[in-house]
């Protein structure tokens, strides 16, 4: 067990190396800088935006500064702010508290309303209650998480008025935040739990609990849904880190306090450290839900076993 999560952290060093690496270049590409967006509304002149780029360091090659970055970023030090001039690591580790709240509701709402949809429609396949489950699930898979977030505060919050339409830190203002950062993967894990189910109530040792009178509810909770959950696990984990980089959509819209709009800021005023910073986090996060996840099917499915 041991050396298969050492090699899988091996392989997850390039993965992390590389998306530091992209978006780092990524971020020179664009138009503008730091002392672009600091100086320039205040009528600075071009001797005192090359003075400020020489003390930030950003006058120097592109390959350099990236070195040095990657030098720092090697031993835990993502740098500073620009603007803040705070650590970045601390500025992430405050806003995280808030981004995981979100991410792991959306990931609970998911799981729970996936499965119990799947399910349904399975039990009742091709009924008027299947044909209901497997339209709605399009819809969630068609539709951005942003437009639905959108969709989401005109009516309940605007119209109807039952839920605030932005905001930290009250259960009832994660509610819609929540639902729009899920409800696409309520949808897929609907259908991928239908699917599943319907393959697994075809098997014939399902047939032969039936036979032998079992419950139905048996037969389906301890006989069918224990083996259809094992694929649900493997998309767990991918879905993880997409809903974790989807939060970074979802607190711009309803205006929450996290990693996303920390992110979104960052960008927006060109804070190179504090981008490659959060986009590192999200990217070491990602590849840990991932590990765990894996190691979670192993328990689950003892017939899968890890070479050690």
């Amino acid at each position: 067990m041991l050396a298969y999560v050492r090699r899988r952290v091996a392989l997850s060093i390039p993965v992390i190396f590389g998306l530091a690496t992209l978006v780092f270049f990524l971020m020179h590409l664009l138009p503008g800088d730091a002392v672009t967006v600091m100086l320039t509304s205040y009528g600075a002149s071009g001797e005192e935006q090359a003075q400020l780029r020489h003390t930030l360091g950003l006058d120097r090659p592109v390959f350099i500064q990236y070195l040095d970055y990657m030098g720092n970023a090697v031993r835990g030090d993502f740098g500073r702010s620009l603007f803040s001039h705070q650590p970045v690591t601390e500025q992430i580790l405050q806003q995280l508290p808030a981004t995981l709240q979100l991410t792991v509701t959306s990931m609970l709402f998911a799981i729970l309303a996936g499965i119990l949809i799947g399910v349904f429609a399975a039990v009742r396949h091709n009924s008027p209650l299947d044909r209901l489950s497997m339209f709605i699930s399009l819809l969630g898979v068609s539709m951005p998480g942003f437009w639905l977030g959108i969709m989401l505060i005109l009516l309940f919050s605007l119209t109807l008025g039952w839920l605030p339409a932005s905001g930290t830190g009250s259960a009832q203002q994660l509610i819609l935040p929540a639902l729009a950062l899920s409800f696409n993967s309520i949808a897929v894990m609907a259908r991928l739990v239908r699917g599943s189910m319907l393959e697994i109530l075809r098997q014939d040792y399902v047939a032969t609990a039936r036979a032998k009178g079992l419950p139905p509810r048996d037969v389906i909770g301890r006989h069918a849904l224990t083996n259809a959950l094992i694929p649900v696990v493997t998309f767990i984990g991918i879905q993880f880190g997409g809903l974790l980089g989807g939060a970074i959509i979802i607190e711009t819209v309803f205006g929450r306090q996290g990693i996303g709009q920390l992110a979104v800021s960052a960008i927006q005023k060109r804070d190179m450290p504090l981008v490659e910073g959060t986009v590192i986090f999200v990217g070491i996060v990602t590849v840990l839900a991932n590990l765990a996840v894996d190691l979670l099917y192993v328990a689950i499915d003892p017939r899968v076993r890890i070479d050690s």
